[in-house]
């Protein structure tokens, strides 16, 4: 039985650490898809970036830096490297992305978050979509911090591939909150 046990430890502990793979999305309207692949030192990274978030508003900072670097290490694979913020500035390019692929991959990578255990006080939900102008819509990747009820977004599809996300409140980016400067 203690083999077993001893057995069943070392399974769960390789498990812990084995790479992570994430299905993402680019050329606008998610066309062309590709897998990603984080490494165990990408893990590392990743789960570094939340050392001492021991608050809800802590977890959120560390989520947009981690939401930069799991772009940054899809861009060393994919062409999304190519992608610059907002819709013009790569109009026709490989790998360029608009809000829906956006919105699909970081929710992706936050659930490569939430599965690694990395998200106390966070839960991963379905993208939200915010329509303040007729014909401007617009989609985000959509958490839940556990204890208030309080719903934010995290948009990374306002800055080129590989910067930290923008988080708001879900309140503020319906009514079309945007980052300063």
């Amino acid at each position: 039985m203690r083999l077993w046990c001893l057995l069943l430890l070392a399974l769960l502990s390789a498990a812990a650490h084995a790479d992570e793979q994430v299905e993402i999305c680019y050329n606008w309207g998610c066309q062309t898809r590709a897998v990603v692949v984080f490494d165990v030192n990408d893990l590392l990274c990743i789960a570094d970036l939340f050392e001492g978030a021991d608050t809800p508003a802590l977890e959120r900072s560390a989520i947009a830096l981690a939401i930069g670097l799991m772009e940054r290490i899809a861009g060393q694979q994919t062409p999304t490297r190519n992608d610059r913020g907002g819709n013009l500035a790569d109009d026709g390019v490989e790998g360029r992305m608009d809000c829906i692929d956006h919105s699909h991959n970081t929710t992706a990578y936050l659930r490569l978050l939430e599965r690694r255990g990395l998200l106390r006080f966070h839960q991963v939900l379905e993208p939200v979509e915010r329509a303040p102008w007729l014909l401007d819509v617009h989609w985000a990747a959509h958490i839940r911090e556990r204890a208030s009820g309080a719903e934010y977004v995290v948009d990374s599809w306002f800055f080129d591939n590989g910067e930290p996300a923008a988080v708001f409140t879900l309140q503020e980016w319906k009514k079309g909150a945007q980052p300063h400067g």
